[in-house]
């Protein structure tokens, strides 16, 4: 094995082969292809169940281009390729929410320096057992008037440049977008950084005790999350491989 850069190991071998961007080609296309047709050319509830069939899998989808942009705040997607890492990382997150890929790598690593502490962005000291106010925070640290003014741009060029219509733009794009950092801030960081119980170790992390198949459903294995602080350069779909190491 080889140390990794922040205190993990990376495994060598068979597990060194990297499938991070097959598989975050294969999120890319199936999310554009249900982004183009559901805010383009789907009727809204015609028929009901297509429409939520669209909008649970633009969520899921949305999700996983979140954790695959966070492979890249960390360099893992294209290790042997850093340019081209950071600008698929500054691509996913502009068409995300307009959100800035730099702010949210140093964001992210103050976050693994001070896990769980006053000076940890995505944790809520106040009162980490609270849900709601904690998200909300979450909210507004990351989402700021550069973000919405991104957001709305894009709106209006959908809207009077390529046609979509109003309800589209929002049921198909929008909404499986402000679910989606819901689901994220769930399963990513709530359950795995609040107060419930001890924690293991510096580290402030616990992982969700789901299996494999949950664990990709809910948060593509970012649930893995004590693995993600232990290891922080392993991709989120060896995370399972590493789980109970140390």
């Amino acid at each position: 094995m080889t140390e990794d850069s922040q205190g993990g190991s990376a495994h060598t071998g068979e597990a060194s082969v990297n499938l991070g961007p097959l598989y975050a080609a294969l999120l890319a296309v199936l999310w554009a292809i249900g982004h183009i047709y559901g805010v383009f050319f789907h009727t809204i509830g015609d028929p009901v169940w297509l429409t939520i069939l669209l909008l649970l899998s633009q969520l899921w989808l949305f999700t996983g281009l979140f954790i695959v942009a966070h492979d890249t705040l960390h360099g893992t997607l294209l290790p042997n390729h850093p340019r081209l890492n950071t600008l698929i990382g500054r691509i996913i997150l502009f068409f995300y929410a307009g959100f800035s890929f730099s702010k949210m790598k140093k964001a992210h690593h103050q976050h693994h320096a001070t896990p769980g502490t006053v000076e940890d962005p995505d944790f809520y000291a106040d009162n980490p057992t609270a849900f709601w106010p904690w998200y909300f925070q979450f909210f507004r640290r990351y989402f700021s008037v550069s973000q919405l003014f991104v957001v709305s741009g894009i709106t209006i060029v959908y809207i009077w440049v390529f046609g979509a219509t109003y309800w589209n733009t929002v049921m198909m794009w929008a909404l499986p977008a402000i679910l989606s950092s819901v689901q994220l801030f769930y399963f990513g960081t709530y359950l795995t950084h609040r107060h419930a119980e001890p924690f293991a170790d510096e580290h402030n992390a616990r992982t969700n005790n789901y299996p494999i198949w949950l664990s990709l459903l809910t948060c593509f294995h970012f649930g893995y999350h004590h693995e993600h602080h232990l290891f922080p350069h392993e991709p989120w779909w060896r995370l399972p491989a590493r789980k109970g190491e140390t």
